[in-house]
């Protein structure tokens, strides 16, 4: 196994993640900052189509990685992008808003993705 794939792989997602929180800060200002319905829905399907795209875009880094564990994360990765484009399929905000985040998140707590990135971290 390639551990500088995995390693490039986690500050990748890292990135990717920074992105969303971003993203989702933002909406929340626009919501609840300035009453901005629309700026926030524009935000969360930003959100979905970066999710979207996750495992299309990472697929490169997992190219050096052993089939096995590329296999593995490539599920993972699958399984965001899966969900994120139904969210988007469907145009529901209320999916887009709720990505990542299990029923029983606590503010302030990782995210799913937050959470898969510490284990491709572990891996590496």
């Amino acid at each position: 196994m390639n551990e500088n794939s995995l390693e490039l792989l986690g500050a990748f997602l890292e990135e990717r993640a920074a992105l969303v929180r971003a993203l989702e800060s933002e909406a929340f200002g626009l919501l609840h900052g300035g009453n901005d319905q629309k700026g926030y829905e524009e935000k969360m399907r930003e959100k979905a189509a970066l999710l979207a795209a996750l495992a299309e875009d990472a697929a490169p880094l997992l190219e050096d990685v052993d089939d096995e564990t590329a296999d593995a994360l490539a599920s993972r990765l699958e399984a965001f992008s899966r969900s994120a484009a139904n969210s988007l399929r469907v145009k529901s905000v209320f999916y887009m808003s709720a990505l990542l985040y299990p029923e029983d998140y606590v503010d302030g707590a990782k995210n799913d993705l937050e959470n898969f990135i510490d284990e491709v971290r572990r891996r590496a």
